[in-house]
Formats: structure tokens, C-alpha cells, sequence
């Protein structure tokens, strides 16, 4: 179902974008296949996604290229916003950084890698 969504979320901003052509009259904004596979936490398990390519050759008034980001995939972290949610409200319960993990694990389950101590602290600052 993720991965329809992101699907989905693609094709609506390639739709969004479909009348902008160069001069050659190509599109400036198209599909450009699959990123690598990835594995991603989320509030309800470990989930594999592999998200759609979207190259925008769009330039912004700085002469920078625009460029499609996901609102339902993180960019680059391998958490939902769920989880980086879930961190402040442990904190307000009292809970020590160093039980963190084990609260995410029982939240989440067994299978919640890369949850220690020092990534807890790392989510707190953001």
C-alpha cells in the first residue's frame, strides 16, 4: 500500500508539471525509473520501499534545480516522522535515554534496528 502511495503521490506531480516543455518541447519534469530499494522504519514495523525516480529539470530564481521530495518517504533518513514523534512524548514520560530503545522496541517490535542510545539523543536534537 506504501508503495501505491508514493506511486500515486509521483504520478500527481508529474501530472502537476506535465504542460512546462523545453524549447526542444520535451518535458521538463518526467519519470526516471526506481531509486535503490531501502528498508524503513515506520509506527508499524520495518517496511521495504522502493521509491519512483522523478527527474525535474526545473530551475528556481536562484538557478538551482527544483526537485521532487516524498511526503510520505523521509529523504534520506530511514524513520518516519511517527517515530521522531513518538521520541518528545517518551521524553515527557520520564523515560531515561538510556531505556529509549527499549521503548521504541516495545512500541514498534523486536525488529527496530539502529535505536540506540546515542541515535535517541541524535532525534532529540532535531
Amino acid at each position: 500500500m506504501l508503495t501505491q502511495a508514493v506511486e500515486a503521490e509521483v504520478a500527481a506531480y508529474i501530472a502537476a508539471h506535465a504542460e512546462l516543455r523545453d524549447d526542444s518541447g520535451h518535458r521538463r519534469v518526467v519519470r526516471n525509473g526506481h531509486k535503490e530499494e531501502r528498508e524503513i522504519q515506520t509506527g508499524v514495523g520495518s517496511w521495504k520501499v522502493k521509491q519512483p525516480r522523478v527527474d525535474d529539470r526545473r530551475v528556481d530564481e536562484n538557478g538551482q534545480r527544483k526537485q521532487f521530495v516524498s511526503n510520505l518517504l523521509p529523504p534520506s533518513p530511514r524513520r518516519t516522522k511517527s517515530i521522531h514523534e513518538r521520541i518528545p512524548w517518551l521524553d515527557l514520560r520520564g523515560i531515561s535515554t538510556g531505556d529509549f530503545s527499549e521503548a521504541i522496541k516495545a512500541l514498534l517490535g523486536p525488529d527496530a534496528p539502529g535505536l540506540s542510545a546515542t541515535s535517541v539523543v541524535r532525534m532529540k536534537a532535531i
